[in-house]
């Protein structure tokens, strides 16, 4: 062990049932660095940092904190060894100051002094350059204050040891470089940062350091001046990939769904969506970005017919009849069999579009049981289409009979969004179809969508990287507090340019 070595694991052994999550892993993270734990899905990544932050308990394997073997049983036991995780998800009370949420659930002798504790999270704050009000309410901040929250809890209980799980899955360009800057100065002052994420230009920028895992088991760690996102991948996969996203020219483009000045409000009247309007056409690519919550689930679920709205049209020109249809007025059913496709993957993956008990055959049936014209429900096509989802996309999974809800996160996400892009839409409104999912999954959901726009499918897209709409998108809506603010060329567009029309305040409905 280094004489700077802050976490040592050694043959770090962690099995459910049957599955080995974690193999022998053997793992070094020093103060005054930024390490950063990359792998695909499956691969134990996250069981791993459970361990370090004592959700889990290892079957095997010893950890070391300050070259002393310790015992992490509980989360209290790793804030005792100044360890702390910020979850992806957070932990807030809605309700509670900023300075409420991080002092919660710690003891004081006598009475509790909370202008003391806010004096304490501004000293905090004016050290590592967060921006935050102590006195803010959480449900008044954005996304990345509340994050800053989060960071700033570990840190007044003490942590020198942070793990953050996905810590710019919202964030914007300008709230990223932010974070990273704040991560840059805990490191300077002897922090050891342990970062999870899927985003190697990322990992690249920000780590000292980046250990690979593949499979549960620990391949090795490289400085990162010395590697690139090819090195990485193939650490990640065992076998080179292509990163290139293909992304081809439309050819003969036709207006698909017009959207006209829809509205919708929630029940205490407050406006969801504000005078929306926009065009995807045949043959494209339509990328919506924006900060997590302006707006684009409610947009996505109003056009498949699963939001009420108060004002405005939804036109759908069909490619076979030549029809042009108002889908405001129809059934999510009947918007289904015109061929517009909803592939949303939410938070509760399985809240959506699958049913958790039934198997992966079951839930392809899901979409033609209708159909039947006998009271046997035919399985072989059900059967064959999940063979082919499952080889197709990689599905990590016994067999086509096991049930989804034992399926991890990001193989539940393979099988609905091949089940939707199997029925061969004509619109395919593709929420965060990745998110969670390893570089070579997702870089395979890219060309999927890429051969449904070749097919000519109007395909939207809802993205959380930029990098990838910039990429992969021909055009790209930035949505803001749900107002258009902008509609601009996927080609010639800025990470930059995206980033300010993401966090501006009045929105314009503009299209081209």
């Amino acid at each position: 062990m280094g004489v700077d070595a802050a976490i040592e694991l050694r043959n770090i052994t962690k099995r459910f049932g049957s599955v080995v999550a974690n193999h022998n892993v053997c793992l070094t993270v020093n103060r005054g660095e930024i390490l950063s734990i990359l792998g695909e899905n499956g691969s134990g990544k996250t069981t791993l940092m459970n361990m370090i932050s004592g959700i889990y308990f290892p079957d095997e394997g010893r950890i070391f904190i300050n070259g002393e073997e310790v015992m992490i049983r509980s989360p209290k036991d790793a804030f005792r060894y100044r360890i702390g995780m910020i979850h992806q998800h957070f932990k807030l009370v809605d309700v509670f100051t900023a300075t409420e949420n991080i002092v919660l659930g710690l003891k004081e002798k006598g009475r509790f002094n909370i202008k003391k504790a806010a004096g304490r999270v501004r000293e905090i704050s004016e050290k590592y350059g967060f921006e935050i009000d102590p006195m803010k309410k959480i449900y008044e901040m954005s996304v990345s204050e509340k994050q800053t929250v989060e960071i700033i809890k570990v840190l007044y209980r003490g942590a020198d040891i942070l793990i953050l799980d996905e810590p710019t899955a919202v964030l914007t360009p300008q709230e990223t470089e932010k974070l990273f800057a704040v991560l840059r100065r805990m490191r300077d002052d002897g922090k050891a940062i342990i970062i999870i994420t899927h985003k190697l230009h990322e990992v690249l920028s920000l780590s000292d350091r980046v250990s690979v895992l593949r499979k549960g088991e620990y391949i090795d760690t490289v400085k990162t001046s010395e590697t690139n996102e090819s090195q990485l991948t193939e650490m990640m996969v065992g076998k080179k990939i292509s990163l290139n996203i293909q992304r081809s020219e439309p050819v003969n483009p036709q207006d698909r769904l017009v959207v006209k000045n829809i509205n919708c409000l929630n029940w205490e009247g407050v406006k969801l969506l504000d005078n929306i309007s926009f065009t995807a056409r045949s043959g494209e690519i339509l990328g919506i970005a924006g900060i997590a919550g302006s707006g684009q689930r409610e947009l996505l679920e109003a056009i498949a017919g699963l939001q009420h709205l108060d004002e405005g049209e939804i036109l759908y020109h069909n490619p076979k009849t030549g029809d042009t249809d108002d889908l405001r007025d129809k059934t999510p059913m009947q918007i289904r069999d015109l061929g517009v496709r909803l592939s949303f993957v939410p938070e509760d993956r399985l809240g959506m579009g699958l049913v958790g008990n039934m198997d992966i055959i079951d839930n392809m049936m899901l979409r033609s049981y209708r159909k039947g014209k006998s009271f046997f429900v035919e399985r072989k096509a059900p059967k064959s289409l999940a063979d082919k989802i499952i080889e197709q996309l990689e599905v990590v999974t016994p067999s086509p009979t096991t049930p989804v809800r034992r399926l991890s996160g990001g193989n539940v996400q393979k099988v609905l969004v091949g089940r939707e892009i199997a029925a061969s839409p004509t619109v395919l409104m593709a929420a965060y179809p990745v998110r969670g999912l390893d570089i070579n999954s997702s870089y395979t959901i890219y060309n999927l969508l890429n051969q449904q726009k070749e097919r000519g499918v109007a395909v939207i897209f809802v993205g959380e990287d930029l990098d990838v709409l910039l990429e992969l998108c021909d055009r790209i809506m930035v949505i803001g507090s749900g107002r258009v603010n902008g509609i601009v060329d996927g080609r010639t567009a800025t990470k930059e340019q995206i980033g300010l029309l993401m966090t501006q305040k009045n929105g314009s409905a503009q299209n081209e």
